[in-house]
């Protein structure tokens, strides 16, 4: 089944869960679209089975918070920051429920957080204004950048690059075997005082970047350029909240939530929105990610929902 414009707002709320007592501050789909897990600010990890539509169990990280939520390669592995404490980065197994490394370093909140789409390479950023390299195996910092600004960084989907928005007004982009002698390429934006960059995700394609914003408007780049191909707006974001945006796994859509439960859809390639979908959520849209592999979506503001189109095309 292929991603249309009718499939997009055929789109319909299949299951909910209520399973947290406080926002979902982030959440992952596992690389085979099978299970999701996400990371609360009550402080709790809930891991969930796409297929059969249920939670399957719940962890705590009561003493460090837990938020920035990554599977890693390894079956039922996770990385994720610290939101109480200190602002270390934690891998834990699902499995067992026990710690394997810790990534100390950064002294104030992390804000980014990247898996590399091919290795054991993490990258993380936060508001001490640097973004650190990490991998799996060792508790060292694999590398150090200090930047002018606050970041938001991520991998491209080869694992070669990662870009870094810095300071809300420019896009660097680094390889990753020679990232310390400097970006390769510098995309200077128009600012916006009336906001912050909150992410930057890749198109899976690679030919495009996505800002997101806690305002009322998303920004897509052209990667290899980085001229402003789309700007989105006409969605609720009155207070500031960081909504999460989205690819479709094809490329081809961006999708944000809102403020006011209502995801708003748009093609990528015109710039033409394509639905409005209810997704009768209490509070605001804080996550939203398309499963990689199922033609299914989910959606998070306290609760968890569960998206299937309710067409065949």
């Amino acid at each position: 089944m292929k991603l249309t414009d009718n499939v997009l707002r055929s789109f319909r709320v299949a299951k909910v869960f209520r399973e947290n007592s406080d926002k979902i501050n982030c959440f992952d789909f596992s690389s085979n679209g099978e299970t999701i897990i996400s990371s609360s600010d009550d402080d709790s990890l809930v891991l969930y089975d796409c297929q059969e539509g249920k939670p399957k169990r719940t962890l705590y990280s009561k003493k460090y918070g837990v938020d920035l939520i990554r599977y890693t390669h390894a079956a039922n592995t996770v990385v994720y920051s610290s939101n109480k404490i200190d602002d270390t980065i934690r891998y834990l197994s699902l499995h067992d429920n026990k710690y394997i490394r810790y990534f100390p370093g950064h002294n104030k909140r992390v804000t980014s957080l990247s898996m590399s789409p091919v290795d054991d390479t993490f990258i993380s950023g936060s508001l001490d204004k640097t973004i650190r390299l990490w991998d799996l195996r060792s508790p060292n910092c694999q590398g150090l950048m200090h930047l002018q600004g606050k970041p938001v960084c991520s991998f491209d989907p080869e694992g070669l690059i990662f870009a870094a928005g810095i300071n809300s007004e420019m896009v660097k982009l680094y390889d990753l075997r020679s990232f310390d002698k400097g970006p390769f390429a510098t995309f200077k934006l128009q600012y916006d005082r009336t906001c912050e960059w909150t992410g930057l995700k890749f198109s899976n394609d690679g030919k495009l970047i996505l800002l997101s914003t806690n305002g009322g408007a998303l920004r897509i780049l052209d990667a290899f350029k980085g001229a402003v191909l789309h700007s989105f707006g006409g969605y609720n974001n009155s207070k500031g909240v960081t909504l999460e945006a989205s690819f479709t796994p094809d490329s081809q859509f961006v999708m944000i939530g809102s403020e006011d439960g209502k995801i708003h859809v748009w093609n990528a390639e015109s710039g033409m929105k394509v639905a409005l979908l209810d997704g009768k959520h209490t509070g605001p849209i804080t996550c939203l990610q398309f499963n990689p592999k199922f033609m299914t979506f989910a959606s998070a503001c306290s609760n968890m929902a569960f998206w299937l189109p309710t067409i065949d095309e």
